[in-house]
């Protein structure tokens, strides 16, 4: 599995690069959701079928970390308080203030962090290659 770092530009790009790496098989993807994310990375659907190991390869992971540093992740805070139904905005704020205190991950740093949860994703720093 190849994570294309040069596809990725934004958080809406990621979800599709995800989608094309880890679904490719199904007739739904999953949405912009970093519970689906999570969700997906435990198996029973997609390309991870059951807890199997995985161990996924991501390239330019430099340039996916740019695009989903500080700025877009204080954006997608920011969008989902504009339309908050649905979501927990006392949560969203205080992420947000810690984002903006430098107390608070980005969106990249959030998808690694969720990475490193699933035993099952053999994710190390050196399985990721920058090209």
């Amino acid at each position: 599995m190849i994570i294309e770092g040069d596809h990725i530009t934004n958080i809406t790009s990621f979800y599709e690069e995800i989608n094309s790496v880890f679904m490719q098989h199904e007739n739904w993807k999953i949405g912009q959701s970093l519970d689906a994310f999570n969700d997906l990375l435990y198996g029973n659907y997609g390309e991870i079928k059951q807890r199997e190991p995985v161990q996924p390869l991501w390239h330019s992971i430099e340039k996916s970390k740019c695009a989903l540093d500080l700025a877009a992740t204080k954006t997608y805070y920011k969008e989902k308080l504009a339309s908050p139904s649905g979501f927990n905005v006392r949560l969203i704020q205080d992420q947000l203030e810690a984002l903006e205190n430098g107390n608070g991950p980005t969106f990249f740093k959030i998808i690694i962090a969720i990475l490193a949860d699933h035993p099952n994703i053999e994710f190390a720093e050196n399985q990721m290659s920058i090209r």
